[in-house]
């Protein structure tokens, strides 16, 4: 399933589902697409994140304290596709996709009208049952790309996505960082031997300079632990202030293709 983005560069950004409620993640994205977002990744919540900042960590298990299951966040998509047509993806780790089966996933994420899903975890050499089942529904497959991936493996990564390809500014876990890392750019190059698919980059994106850094030399960027920071610190006025926030972000888009 095509997933378009909006402006160049896109903002793709990351929401903890269930933080600090359901109805509250629902208006917030509905924010950020109504600010500028071409896409939502909705997040599932999972007690042992190993990817992810102490910001997202902390959302994590306050989302699960409130019970946020994997089928309670594609109900989630479902209700924010009926408001719109903006990209969409579940972004999780493996083991709630195959608590619930990988069919029945498929199956639930097209029936949402969400457009595909990023699994953290699952490495691309071990995808082949996944694979299988999204594409028999015509779902996106996004996968995350490393500054310390093989070009074989690149490679294979490329083959294999749908939407877009996530490439990782840097190693480590997510969370703001002052500085975006030159790694990044040299991945983006690296990746563009093998796709002609959008690269979106992640990790540490937090500021607009950043994101205007990111779109000289990629076709999206995505923003996790600065939103799920600001919903954090913002009770009672999560959606204005994302909003805002991915105003800012949008002014850098229209900015740099003017």
């Amino acid at each position: 399933m095509p997933i378009s983005f909006r402006t160049r560069p896109a903002l793709v950004a990351y929401l903890t589902c269930g933080d600090p409620d359901l109805a509250t993640s629902r208006d917030t994205a509905l924010a950020a697409i109504d600010s500028g977002a071409s896409i939502i990744e909705l997040g599932v919540p999972f007690s042992d994140p190993l990817a992810d900042g102490p910001v997202i960590q902390r959302a994590s298990q306050r989302a699960l304290r409130h019970g946020t299951s994997l089928m309670q966040v594609i109900g989630l998509g479902k209700e924010i596709r009926r408001q719109s047509q903006a990209g969409m993806i579940i972004f999780s780790y493996l083991n709630p996709v195959l608590r619930m089966g990988l069919a029945n996933f498929s199956v639930a994420l097209q029936d949402a009208g969400i457009d595909g899903a990023l699994i953290t975890d699952l490495p691309v050499e071990e995808a082949d049952d996944y694979l299988c089942e999204m594409r028999r529904r015509d779902l996106a497959t996004i996968f995350l790309a490393a500054p310390t991936s093989t070009d074989e493996r690149l490679k294979r990564i490329a083959e294999v996505s749908r939407g877009f390809v996530y490439a990782v500014s840097r190693t480590g876990v997510t969370g703001a960082r002052q500085e975006m890392a030159q790694d990044a750019q040299r991945l983006v190059r690296r990746l563009r031997k093998f796709t002609k698919l959008p690269v979106a980059v992640g990790f540490g994106i937090s500021t607009a300079a950043q994101f205007a850094a990111v779109g000289e030399f990629a076709d999206a960027a995505v923003v996790g632990s600065a939103i799920v920071q600001i919903i954090e610190s913002n009770r009672g006025r999560e959606p204005q202030t994302v909003g805002e926030f991915v105003k800012e972000l949008s002014a850098v888009s229209s900015q740099l293709s003017a």
